[in-house]
């Protein structure tokens, strides 16, 4: 029985969903899917009937399906209290030991290794490691990688073609692209892209790149996420705008017409601003149900585990090798990211520091 705790949280804000119901003629509804294999994670009995929490900053589509298909196939059941990953990064550090948090589930893999920095994170189990790429999880065994999504350019055909498409994320700041994008800077997903520029090419190079942005953005310099990035372009609002993959697919798929006239883009093959982002999982050091909160992970990245992104709409990447991701998506295989991982790309404060120094949060 899942207990899912009344919190605010930008992806299903009043306001975030009106904005989708008015232009897009629907409403964006939560849905999921269910594990197809039934491997077993090796949860004893004595597990059986013991409740966890889980501070959970994905997606409800993909955090629902997955703790619904875990509680079915342990007996364990979880609570979840969602909200933005900053802001349970900051709870986190401020409960400190007192935390009622076990597991940590996160969009993206910056807010665990802050975490981790701090000397917050149990290790995870080797076996759950084993059952994913190394390079998808943290260098150290601090959190474990369990799905992935693509950084794209979502453009409207209508206002720009795709020939005219920056090739290099760092041409956005261009000013040939002045009142043509729109930016979301205070979207949490937008920061490992800012960390792998500032990785690419240095702090002043991008500090210059957010400035212009900031430029030719004008007043869409703070559009509050990636959903209204999505629909703003899909309504020619503006002409394109960054955000990961799967925001287009899912609006496609729930939302009639939701993706209007939009396409999809990539930048060229090893841009900085071709990125691949892991969305990962961790216990807390301070967790009094260490082994139920393993054996979360351990499902989370079992076989059982990621079929459930592959069967589901959430539309993000299985890590694990051999399952295939939804059929609506292209083979992950296809992209052509830069090659940095999670590890490279570190706790995002740089990134964060450097919105702040050009005015953009």
């Amino acid at each position: 029985m899942t207990r899912r705790t009344a919190v605010t949280h930008r992806r299903v804000t009043t306001l975030g969903m009106s904005v989708l119901a008015a232009v897009l003629v629907g409403s964006l509804a939560a849905c999921g899917g269910s594990a197809k294999g039934s491997t077993a994670t090796g949860s004893g009995s004595s597990l059986r009937g013991q409740t966890i929490v889980l501070y959970s900053a994905q997606h409800p589509q993909t955090t629902d399906a997955m703790v619904a298909a875990f509680e079915q196939q342990t007996g364990i059941h979880v609570r979840i209290d969602a909200n933005d990953e900053d802001v349970l990064t900051a709870q986190l550090e401020k409960e400190g030991s007192r935390s009622p948090a076990d597991v940590f589930y996160t969009e993206n893999s910056n807010w665990l290794q802050q975490l981790a920095d701090r000397g917050m994170l149990a290790k995870v189990d080797s076996g759950t490691l084993a059952q994913v790429p190394k390079a998808d999880s943290a260098a150290d065994g601090d959190w474990v990688g369990v799905s992935a999504r693509i950084s794209a350019m979502i453009y409207n055909p209508k206002k720009i073609s795709e020939a005219q498409l920056p090739k290099s994320i760092m041409d956005m700041a261009d000013p040939r692209y002045k009142g043509k994008i729109e930016i979301a800077p205070a979207e949490t997903d937008f920061w490992p892209i800012v960390a792998s520029v500032d990785r690419a090419k240095g702090s002043a190079a991008t500090l210059a790149w957010l400035k212009g942005l900031r430029a030719n953005a004008g007043s869409n310099d703070n559009v509050p996420d990636n959903e209204t990035l999505t629909s703003d372009v899909s309504q020619g609002i503006t002409d394109f705008a960054v955000i990961n993959h799967y925001y287009y697919y899912r609006l496609k798929a729930v939302v009639s017409g939701g993706t209007g006239n939009a396409k999809l883009a990539y930048f060229a093959p090893h841009d900085p601003g071709f990125v691949k982002a892991i969305s990962g999982a961790a216990v807390l050091k301070s967790s009094k149900h260490q082994a139920a909160a393993q054996e979360l992970l351990n499902f989370m990245t079992s076989k059982s585990g990621q079929e459930v992104l592959e069967a589901g709409e959430s539309f993000e990447y299985p890590v694990k090798p051999g399952i295939p991701a939804n059929p609506a998506l292209p083979p992950i295989s296809s992209y052509e990211p830069n090659a940095f991982s999670p590890a490279d790309l570190g706790t995002g404060l740089q990134a964060k520091d450097l919105l702040q120094r050009a005015g953009l949060i």
